[in-house]
């Protein structure tokens, strides 16, 4: 489980820096006023959102050698393109990524640079400078009054990982080259004026009208790859309450195109429990001028709900207008798989627990035995003390008192376990530490007993409370007491210890270290005893730590674990101090 969601969150970043790197591209296409600009802002916003290290654009040269000339670029390694010659032409070296995709329109991908022959030419400078991977995308536009749009130039894109293009992304790359062109087409076709003033958008009354419809087309421009990758746009000018949308966010709004958009409609979209929120963002964001970044509902008319991902870039016009100009996406598969991943972590959460309660069957039952024997042991001295010819009162009344002491005592094992084995969605709550280790070590204290370890404890007075879901992190409590014991199992040469500390950590954490003196574990598996399904344990899953870490980490913690200076070793974790605010 812990790699799936660590695979759940690197395409959850990813999707992230995508939708910030089309946002910032839409606003560049829009605003740059020359060509030279545009391309070579392009260029360092690609390499800027962290999953290319190399981005160049050219074009094609009608001379002898049928050069393609680096016209903007951005990244490491620039001095590769001053070494390496490329063609689009059918000599050797028109056969890499570039030549294929200006003579076939299609994009062309190396998924190794390593191995794939059409690379020969140019391996060894790029394996100098770490690429690995690379893609080509000719710059062509379909769809346009005029039909095909070709600049007779590429986008080139070069990764440090191997198969880094798959076919989401080369579209979404495909996407962006066709934006790319159309707003170069503009430029050159004098409707730089236009596109900037579209998105710059709606300055004086008089102009209004005519910069929407140029606003419409350059959106339209931009449709494709907005609905490739989910993502609309729009513009809001604060002071005359003017809003554009892009046709896909429409489609994410649930709006007719020929709906005029306002802030009234957007909130009749926005789920109820979200509107106080959003309404706050909006009006820091107006007050302060600050770009906004922020997650909402909409409840669509038909009961189903969307999750979308608004980003909003603050700007002033010449006049000292505050504008925004954004982008919006449906996020709303990603937030369902990340609650289905949530839930089946606490199934599998739920089930380690049961199975580490069936561990303890032994001690629960010793724990459990001892009060009832009191209790038995104490009725009938109670029954003595009442049969006899004069009742003893006194004596009786003190065994009433001892049966119900006794009573307390299992009620409460029997509460803690069934509090560790309830299945419950997660409950976070202010937390003290403390009062959870003693709960702990109280329901572990006949199996620590039984294995002949000695349980220490050293609980910082005063502690900052946390905010946790007492039932998991006790859960981690548990597991790691439980291994820490079985750690000591084999132990016979010195005494069996388990030491449990808390501590302040830094200015706003709190640490919770469980110390064994067993067999220790190999430095080189310190890191490997998290992943799912790695085990020492000859009955082990391998499971238990896995789990454990996921629950710290989802508490805002982290779980480690280190080799003591003498024998065995020390899990620690940390978690959040409680912030009172947060809640407010």
């Amino acid at each position: 489980m812990p790699e799936q969601r660590k695979t759940h969150e690197e395409i959850l970043n990813r999707l992230n820096r995508r939708v910030r790197t089309l946002y910032q591209c839409n606003s560049v296409l829009f605003q740059a006023k020359s060509e030279q600009e545009l391309l070579q802002s392009i260029c360092e916003i690609l390499v800027a959102g962290g999953e290319l290290r190399l981005a160049w654009i050219g074009y094609c040269e009608d001379d002898a050698e049928k050069t393609v000339r680096p016209v903007a670029q951005a990244g490491y390694g620039l001095d590769y393109l001053a070494r390496v010659k490329v063609s689009w032409g059918e000599s050797e070296t028109g056969q890499g990524p570039a030549g294929i995709a200006v003579r076939t329109g299609k994009a062309c991908c190396v998924d190794d640079i390593r191995t794939d022959p059409r690379f020969s030419t140019w391996r060894v400078a790029a394996l100098e400078r770490a690429y690995a991977s690379c893609v080509a995308v000719p710059l062509i536009a379909y769809g346009t009054p005029q039909g095909a749009v070709d600049l007779r130039g590429t986008l080139n894109l070069y990764s440090a990982e191997c198969n880094a293009f798959d076919e989401n992304t080369i579209e979404y790359y495909t996407g962006m080259a066709a934006s790319v062109t159309y707003a170069v087409t503009a430029l050159r076709s004098h409707l730089a004026e236009d596109l900037t003033y579209g998105v710059t958008t709606l300055r004086t009354s008089d102009e209004r009208k005519r910069a929407q419809e140029e606003l419409r087309r350059s959106e339209a421009y931009l449709a494709e790859a907005q609905s490739l990758s989910l993502t609309g746009s729009f513009g809001w000018n604060v002071s005359s309450g003017e809003i554009y949308w892009s046709d896909e966010t429409y489609r994410i709004a649930g709006l007719d195109r020929g709906t005029k958009p306002t802030l009234e409609k957007v909130f009749q979209r926005i789920h109820p429990e979200d509107a106080i929120l959003v309404q706050q963002t909006l009006d820091r964001g107006v007050r302060d001028g600050t770009d906004m970044d922020f997650e909402h509902r909409f409840l669509m008319p038909d009961g189903s709900v969307k999750y979308v991902h608004v980003v909003a870039h603050a700007v002033r016009d010449e006049s000292g207008d505050l504008e925004f100009v954004g982008a919006v996406m449906d996020v709303t598969e990603r937030r369902l798989a990340e609650e289905a991943l949530r839930k089946t972590q606490a199934e599998l959460a739920h089930v380690t627990r049961v199975m580490t309660m069936g561990e303890l069957t032994a001690s629960i039952a010793h724990e459990i035995n001892q009060p009832l024997s009191g209790i038995v042991t104490n009725a009938n001295a109670c029954l003595r003390w009442l049969a006899g010819a004069t009742p003893n009162l006194d004596e009786a009344r003190d065994a009433v008192t001892r049966i119900l002491r006794d009573g307390n005592r299992a009620s409460d094992v029997i509460t803690r376990i069934r509090e560790l084995v309830r299945k419950s969605d997660t409950e976070k709550a202010r937390l003290n530490i403390n009062d959870a280790l003693e709960e702990i070590a109280a329901l572990a204290h006949a199996e620590v007993g039984r294995n002949g370890v000695t349980l220490r404890m050293q609980l910082a007075a005063d502690l900052p409370p946390v905010l946790g879901d007492r039932v998991q992190l006790q859960q981690v409590m548990l597991n790691l007491v439980m291994n820490g014991i079985e750690a000591m199992s084999a132990v016979t040469d010195r005494p069996r210890e388990l030491l449990i500390r808390s501590r302040q950590h830094e200015s706003d954490k709190v640490l919770v270290a469980v110390q064994d003196s067993g067999i220790g574990i190999d430095r080189h598996n310190l890191e490997k005893i998290f992943n799912a399904f790695y085990t020492t344990k000859s009955q082990g899953m391998g499971m238990g730590l896995a789990i454990s870490r996921s629950i710290i980490e989802n508490h805002g913690g982290r779980l480690w674990a280190i080799s003591n200076d003498g024998p065995g070793t020390t899990f620690q974790f940390t978690l959040l101090k409680y912030d009172s605010q947060a809640d407010e």
